[in-house]
């Protein structure tokens, strides 16, 4: 699908009056939701206002120049251990260039996300940052579109988006985690994870995972959880869940990192021997940086170098008729001490 032209300069309120039939001051007032307008000419102004991606300039009075020094960013959530990584990267080279972030938490709520980007957009940014993984409302690529300015898609390298995609293939990550078990000659294999409904990009891991170990003729099962959250807690949780329901399965793959040091954590109060019953394997090499005896197998992103990235593709003006660019981040499966290598 090719992506619709951006608009080479703003929406004004002059193109909004212009669409509606109306003053400039009649759009002015139904937007401030001031004056005396008829309920009708309001919901027209109202509509064509949305339908052309109108944003209030907010910063008009303020700024001389057309873009400001803002690059927004809207993540899941700052709380999560790789998009804290991601940060670091992006804010390395938007500092060095004199930018500074603006950052927005979507919990990959579409919703929110719509809510934060409208708003960004108002502050006339020079760039915006948006994770992928979610099902991003369509209001919100409209609104992108039309603004003119550049938007990165970072995360999610399977489904390449915006202007440019910075990220990595989550279902070869799903595929690299079910394939060490497999050299291994582990048939019995289990997923856990949480909140597979919103975060896509783990729920394609899981089909990569799932893929994988069915052409190779292992089964799956899966215990997940629409509602915990993805914490080393809820891997606690899960892999109890999972361990009462009778004999253990040769191996386990975690949605990330966290949740398999809960896992671990648990199979230890049971006494049940991780690699030798039992391998693990995570995912995002953020348990890397707290290893002591036990070492997680685990898929090694570089985050820093994502955010890095994502934040160069952010600054870079492609020439007018370039198409979107796509940059694959390089993933590593890290063996640790809790994935057996033995057939």
């Amino acid at each position: 699908m090719s992506q619709a032209p951006h608009f080479p300069r703003m929406i004004t309120i002059a193109d909004v009056a212009r669409a509606a039939g109306v003053s400039s001051m009649t759009v002015s007032k139904v937007l401030r939701g001031t004056g005396r307008i008829a309920a009708d000419t309001r919901a027209r102004v109202t509509q064509i206002a949305e339908e052309l991606g109108y944003v209030p300039n907010r910063l008009a009075g303020s700024l001389s120049s057309q873009t400001s020094s803002l690059i927004g960013i809207v993540i899941p959530s700052i709380g999560d251990q790789v998009y804290a990584g991601v940060l670091a990267g992006i804010n390395e080279v938007l500092n060095g260039q004199g930018y500074t972030a603006f950052i927005g938490e979507s919990f990959f709520d579409p919703e929110i996300e719509l809510r934060i980007v409208h708003m960004m957009l108002t502050m006339k940014p020079a760039a915006l940052i948006l994770t992928g993984g979610l099902a991003r409302d369509e209001r919100t690529i409209r609104l992108l579109r039309r603004s003119g300015i550049r938007a990165v898609h970072l995360w999610d390298g399977d489904h390449p988006n915006l202007d440019a995609t910075v990220g990595l293939s989550h279902r070869n990550a799903g595929q690299l985690a079910a394939q060490v078990f497999i050299a291994a000659g582990l048939t019995r294999c289990v997923y856990i994870g949480s909140q597979l409904d919103r975060d896509l990009c783990a729920a394609c891991r899981l089909e990569g995972y799932s893929g994988a170990l069915s052409e190779a003729g292992a089964t799956l099962r899966c215990m997940t959880d629409t509602d915990l959250p993805r914490t080393a807690e809820t891997g606690y949780v899960l892999t109890r869940r999972l361990l009462q329901q009778g004999e253990p399965p040769q191996a386990i793959h975690y949605l990330n990192d966290a949740m398999a040091i809960g896992g671990l954590r648990f199979m230890n109060e049971a006494s049940i021997r991780v690699p030798q019953t039992v391998s693990v394997n995570g995912f995002n090499g953020t348990a890397l940086a707290h290893s002591l005896t036990t070492r997680l197998t685990t898929i090694e992103v570089p985050l820093m170098e994502v955010g890095r990235r994502a934040a160069t593709a952010a600054l870079t003006t492609p020439p007018a008729d370039a198409e979107r660019s796509v940059d694959l981040i390089e993933i590593t499966l890290t063996m640790g001490n809790t994935t057996t290598s033995r057939p």
